[in-house]
């Protein structure tokens, strides 16, 4: 292609020079013409009339030839990353001129294969959210609008009283992410905060880090969605924490994906960390406060998922190791974590998706969405007196179920139950948490884009180890969320 325009441009030139030599010739003669004035003048008329037309062809001859330069010129620009003169710009978007790079000594221009094609892009993005509502039971006090089995009372009225009216904004959220095209592949960033206190900060209004993350080609690193969690799979509730039986959880990471696409494989390196329960012995056991968690090495995540038209299928794993160590040397020890998960969503028709969790591992507890402790204490018999515990890792079972139902264009609605369960070591009380069940349904109302009204019930249950001890909390919600989201192209 860049040949025949190269040859119609050659010939266009020819063409140019051709004319402006007839032009000279044809005013050479008028010089040796007779110095009679009627026919001079005559003849200087005509020659003024065809030189006009001369001239007219020749600037249409200009104008077709650099037509054909600009648009041999149009490839190598793209291929520089700069853009392209006659382009104009979005009108929402701030126009900027790439840097070339790559160049070489010679030429100061980027090999063609080096570069990348396509727009980068930049987003700004969140929601301004008030959930108000009424809770009918009780529940520790610094998670007043979330209903956490966790978080229920394990003792009769321990969080007195019961029915409650609250109002949050803690659920709004703020982000920017961008993406440019490289020569490596694409290259993505997210910073993303929220209001939402923990830890120190439980029940206030606070900012909170949820990501901040980097990726380029196949690899990424940052605070990001574990890897051991399926985002994909959280059902369309209202309310913060949502369902307790899946893993959810945002941790510093390095992560390699070796392959993406319709099926794809992600390993990470992820921050470690654990909690313990000392049970009956935090207390009658001397030096037990003393001891130290220890953790050598990062936790060793991937998953593997599958997308197709039906919908998507994820397992994921987890294996890592917490260590934890006594001053006095009776009472070190370790142990292995691990956990397998299986996550799905399913297309039922076009109005109905079906999201399914299962998760069994032990030691692994942090990465769920609510659950207590990863390793407690077991009693030791033959330990004697120096050693009369050893620590364990705790196995915990969990599923949940979910449909989302879309209405119609305006109304659309999530319904389901989840579930999970600690296998409670002996050196426990016994009023550690055992069970938790949590269900939920809503009704959401779209007035104008952008724009939800909500109204949901949620139900939680707790169960104690062995007292027989069990509470509830049901909570009816309504939530008012405005999104905004602002993207610029350059």
């Amino acid at each position: 292609m860049k040949t025949a325009h190269k040859k119609k441009a050659m010939a266009i030139a020819a063409v140019v020079s051709t004319t402006i030599g007839s032009l000279v010739i044809c005013l050479q003669p008028a010089r040796a013409q007779s110095q009679d004035p009627d026919k001079q003048k005559t003849e200087v008329q005509l020659l003024k009339e065809k030189m006009q037309q001369l001239e007219q062809t020749v600037e249409a001859l200009k104008t077709q030839l650099k037509s054909i330069e600009d648009a041999n010129n149009k490839p190598a620009q793209a291929a520089t990353g700069e853009k392209v003169a006659t382009k104009t710009a979005p009108t929402n978007a701030t126009t900027v001129t790439a840097p070339a790079t790559g160049t070489t000594p010679a030429t100061g221009t980027a090999p063609a294969g080096d570069q990348p094609q396509g727009e980068s892009s930049f987003q700004i993005y969140g929601f301004a959210m008030l959930d108000a509502g009424y809770q009918f039971k009780q529940a520790d006090p610094n998670w007043f609008d979330t209903v956490r089995p966790v978080k229920l009372p394990a003792f009769s009225n321990e969080f007195t009283p019961n029915g409650n009216f609250y109002e949050s904004v803690r659920q709004s959220r703020f982000g920017a992410k961008s993406s440019t095209p490289t020569k490596y592949g694409e290259f993505k960033t997210i910073f993303e905060f929220e209001l939402f206190g923990t830890g120190v900060d439980a029940g206030q209004t606070t900012f909170r880090l949820r990501h901040a993350y980097g990726e380029l080609g196949h690899f990424g690193a940052g605070q990001y969605w574990s890897v051991f969690v399926d985002p994909d799979v959280f059902p369309n509730t209202n309310e913060y924490w949502g369902p307790n039986g899946i893993p959810w959880f945002r941790n510093v990471q390095f992560r390699w994906m070796p392959l993406k696409g319709r099926n794809s494989v992600t390993i990470g390196l992820e921050r470690p960390g654990a909690s313990a329960d000392l049970g009956r012995a935090a207390d009658r056991i001397e030096g037990l406060g003393a001891v130290k968690p220890r953790f050598p090495l990062p936790d060793l995540t991937g998953n593997v998922r599958f997308d197709r038209d039906w919908g998507h299928f994820q397992a994921s794993g987890v294996v890592r190791e917490i260590k934890w160590v006594d001053p006095a040397g009776n009472l070190s020890g370790s142990a292995t974590g691990a956990g397998l998960s299986l996550n799905s969503g399913v297309n039922f028709g076009k109005n109905n998706v079906g999201k399914f969790s299962f998760t069994y591992g032990h030691g692994m507890q942090n990465y769920m969405n609510d659950a207590p402790v990863d390793v407690s204490v077991k009693l030791n018999p033959g330990g004697g007196p120096l050693v009369p515990v050893k620590g364990v890792a705790l196995p915990v079972t969990a599923t949940m179920a979910y449909l989302d139902h879309k209405w119609n264009d305006r109304f659309s609605s999530s319904i389901g139950y989840s579930f999970l369960q600690i296998t409670n070591s002996n050196g426990q009380a016994r009023d550690a948490f055992h069970r938790g069940h949590y269900a939920s349904a809503n009704l959401l109302f779209y007035p104008v884009n952008n724009v939800m009204i909500g109204s949901e019930v949620i139900w939680g249950k707790r169960s104690n180890f062995l007292d027989g001890f069990s509470s509830e909390d049901v909570h009816l919600q309504f939530s008012f969320k405005y999104n905004f989201s602002k993207e610029f192209k350059f």
